[in-house]
């Protein structure tokens, strides 16, 4: 907390309660551990890992979401094959549009520019990446830390993995059209901390 206090110039009194209101609304989480220094323990905070919505006036987006996939469920492989269909569609339209806006296109990106492409645009879609190429470029590893279904998760799994599975194919396909994006590990399970595929073929 004096961390903060001292990094903002603010009093280590202003600090505590703002941090105590963002803990309140479940944006921070917090723990005591002692400094090794003697006296109190010191409090340590940290992002917390629970699903939080803010909006003002009220705005039910997560109803709306659950009721939609109700919706979908209800035709069975139709319903999921069409949300596989949106999802890829989303995932090229997002990098197409990145690529609009930075006035270039994937052919004249080298390896690494198209891979940090992907990157950008996960981080707008606050998938909280990590990429990297591997084994002479062979390759390409995707892990996702954040997942953005996450209070869907439990109820929808199978649906919205695939779903989300298909974007970040649509994503690899706007700059590597001949792409195979293969899953590896899902954090749905509670097994990893994240969700990790890999693009062959690039």
């Amino acid at each position: 907390m004096l961390d903060i206090a001292e990094m903002f110039g603010i009093h280590a009194n202003v600090a505590r309660l703002h941090l105590t209101k963002l803990e309140d609304v479940s944006l921070l989480a917090s723990d005591t551990k002692k400094s090794g220094k003697g006296g109190r323990p010191s409090r340590f905070y940290e992002v917390s890992d629970k699903v939080v919505q803010i909006q003002f006036p009220f705005r039910d987006y997560e109803r709306l979401a659950e009721l939609a996939m109700q919706s979908l469920v209800k035709f069975g492989e139709d319903g999921k094959k069409e949300l596989q269909k949106i999802g890829e569609n989303f995932g090229k339209e997002a990098v197409d549009h990145y690529m609009y806006y930075i006035n270039t296109s994937g052919n004249s990106l080298s390896l690494k520019e198209k891979v940090d492409v992907i990157r950008k645009v996960a981080v707008q879609q606050g998938l909280n990446p990590e990429i990297f190429l591997t084994e002479n470029n062979r390759y390409v590893t995707f892990r996702i830390y954040n997942c953005p279904y996450k209070g869907l998760i439990g109820k929808h799994a199978s649906s919205l993995c695939s779903m989300h599975h298909a974007m970040i194919e649509g994503m690899f396909e706007s700059v590597f059209p001949a792409a195979d994006v293969e899953e590896e590990a899902l954090m749905a399970g509670g097994e990893f901390p994240f969700c990790s595929y890999r693009a062959v073929r690039l």
